[in-house]
């Protein structure tokens, strides 16, 4: 059995800017999120994933970001520091560069545009995996990149001993893999409004966007289950569902952002070709931060 990276709710970070128009890297609110986050139950911090904008990073600013979330957690929970890349050679520099920085785990998306098949992304992880020594979570999320990681393939790969789990956000084929792969390959959920469904597949909790806002909710929807409180997970599952809607009414990361700005934490925009929020979709948001808040 691998021992998972974490149990429980992980951040998928977002990247605060010093404002609307100037898109440098705020890392005094970096920090700050940080600390609301560990405050907050978070059991891991995601950093540099798609919710904080690693495509429109250079690996300077890349490796900077991951190094001073490492320094500023300090070992409190693991950092787990994404490096996927759809040019392996480049993804294996950058996984090497991050675990000299402290990255406890890396997070490798799936090749997106170049759409390797099965016998490629087998050959893509596997030279990963070789290049490091430190888990490796695989993150397939199609919708993205336009490629699935099949569940024989993730069987192959689950052969590797530092290949840790998968991030999913395929839920059709969650029980297949599950079955495949039994406790050589740990599962975490990729979407929000389905963790608990995922936690009944034996998932290991979820890499979420939410967290964001709201970690104590989060962690508790994850903790609830694994304990046995299953119906208070449920709740809390049903709970976040309004927001959830919200929170992706248009593509991740625009409205997490937009939502942490409304809690009055200045995070600042989203870097071109992503923009502000339509005028309608941020009366959604503000109605379901609003609502959730009440019931809470």
């Amino acid at each position: 059995m691998k021992k998972p990276v974490f149990v429980g709710a992980g951040c998928a970070i977002i990247t605060p800017f010093k404002g609307t128009d100037n898109c440098e890297t705020n890392f005094e609110k970096l920090g700050e999120l940080i600390e609301f986050q560990i405050s907050g139950g978070t059991d891991a911090i995601i950093i540099c994933g798609t919710t904080g904008e690693s495509s429109t990073m250079p690996d300077s600013e890349h490796l900077s970001v991951i190094e001073y979330a490492v320094n500023k957690v300090a070992g409190r929970i693991p950092v787990i520091a994404g490096t996927g890349s759809n040019d392996t050679a480049h993804g294996i520099n950058l996984s090497r560069e991050a675990v000299k920085r402290g990255a406890d785990a890396l997070l490798q998306v799936t090749p997106y545009y170049n759409k390797a098949t099965q016998k490629g992304l087998i050959k893509h992880y596997s030279a990963i995996a070789a290049a490091v020594d430190v888990p490796i979570i695989l993150y397939n999320v199609p919708s993205r990149t336009g490629v699935n990681i099949a569940p024989d393939t993730l069987k192959e790969l689950s052969r590797i001993p530092n290949i840790n789990g998968v991030k999913e956000c395929n839920l059709s084929q969650v029980s297949e893999t599950r079955s495949k792969c039994g406790d050589e390959l740990n599962i975490w959920s990729g979407e929000d409004g389905q963790v608990s469904l995922m936690l009944g597949a034996g998932a290991q909790g979820v890499i979420s966007v939410v967290s964001n806002v709201y970690p104590r909710v989060m962690h508790d929807m994850v903790m609830k289950y694994k304990n046995g409180d299953v119906n208070g997970s449920w709740d809390l599952q049903a709970s976040i569902l309004g927001l959830v809607k919200a929170l992706f009414c248009e593509v991740n990361p625009i409205p997490v952002k937009e939502a942490l700005n409304i809690k009055g934490f200045g995070v600042g925009g989203c870097r071109l070709p992503l923009c502000e929020m339509e005028d309608k979709n941020v009366a959604l948001l503000r109605s379901a931060l609003a609502d959730f808040d009440a019931k809470m």
